[in-house]
């Protein structure tokens, strides 16, 4: 029998394609994880905690970006889990087409960004565009969202990294006024607020709070 269109359509691709696909995916995949997920936010305001207490080059790095990938995989878990299930074992089942499980994965990608992005930021970009006015949210194009998304997370970001920097800096205004009463301005305020920041850090469980609210802020 003669396959038909359709058929051929829902067929999984072959070997080549397959290994090809994923060679584009995985090049794509740090813009994908820069602009389409929770990474930025969460490596900015923990980047912006590390310059609030004055810790230098510490931790390091690669310690916050790792810290900042497996907490934007966990706060991710939901929508990576709804697209394990409505697109990718059924691609791999056979049962429905490349094209299809894509789309499918677009949707629950796109539900979480709208869900996170500020609607000030849609209608700039919708208006760079000369897009819209939109039906409904669902009807945004990525082109349009993602922009939108990543202005928003950097700006919330920005906003929750303020709140942090505020206690540590009365720290630093504090010591620093007391060792100007004691005309001790040859010393570094730095030097001695640094561990009376890292004193009230560890008072408060600092890293499970920030990290805490920080996958809190995606809820």
């Amino acid at each position: 029998m003669t396959p038909t269109i359709a058929s051929v359509a829902q067929a999984p691709l072959t070997l080549p394609l397959q290994i090809l696909l994923l060679m584009t995916v995985l090049t794509l995949l740090p813009s994908l994880l820069l602009m389409m997920t929770g990474f930025t936010r969460i490596l900015i305001v923990l980047a912006i905690v590390r310059q609030a207490i004055g810790l230098g080059q510490s931790p390091p790095n690669q310690l916050l970006v790792g810290l900042a990938l497996f907490l934007t995989l966990f706060v991710m878990r939901p929508t990576v889990t709804a697209i394990e299930a409505d697109a990718y074992r059924p691609y791999a089942a056979g049962t429905i087409a490349a094209e299809v499980a894509i789309e499918r994965a677009g949707k629950h990608l796109h539900a979480f960004m709208r869900a996170q992005t500020r609607e000030k930021d849609v209608r700039l970009f919708a208006n760079l565009a000369k897009a819209g006015p939109f039906a409904s949210p669902a009807d945004i194009p990525m082109s349009i969202l993602v922009p939108a998304f990543a202005t928003s997370e950097l700006k919330t970001a920005f906003e929750i990294g303020f709140l942090i920097y505020l206690p540590f800096l009365v720290i630093d205004l504090v010591v620093a006024s007391i060792l100007m009463a004691l005309g001790m301005m040859m010393v570094s305020p730095t030097l001695i607020s640094l561990p009376f920041k890292l004193l009230l850090f560890v008072a408060v469980d600092g890293w499970a709070l920030l990290l805490g609210s920080l996958a809190a802020s995606f809820a």
